[in-house]
């Protein structure tokens, strides 16, 4: 899993679930993963910043490699 994200340098990430009752600070951490709806896919590049948001929202997104 690692080796590939290393490789590209990017990661694509799918928000799952939806944003009805969940915190706040989550809502903006998939805000600043540049994801809004429901199945919005976005390719970022692989860093700890984006990670620690991906961490933050793990039961609302989904990383695809």
């Amino acid at each position: 899993m690692a080796k590939n994200t290393e490789t590209t340098g990017t990661v694509r990430v799918r928000l799952v679930k939806g944003l009805r009752g969940v915190q706040s600070r989550h809502r903006l951490s998939v805000k600043a993963l540049g994801l809004g709806k429901l199945n919005d896919v976005r390719e970022l590049k692989d860093s700890p910043q984006v990670r620690g948001l991906i961490n933050t929202v793990y039961y609302l997104v989904r990383v695809e490699e």
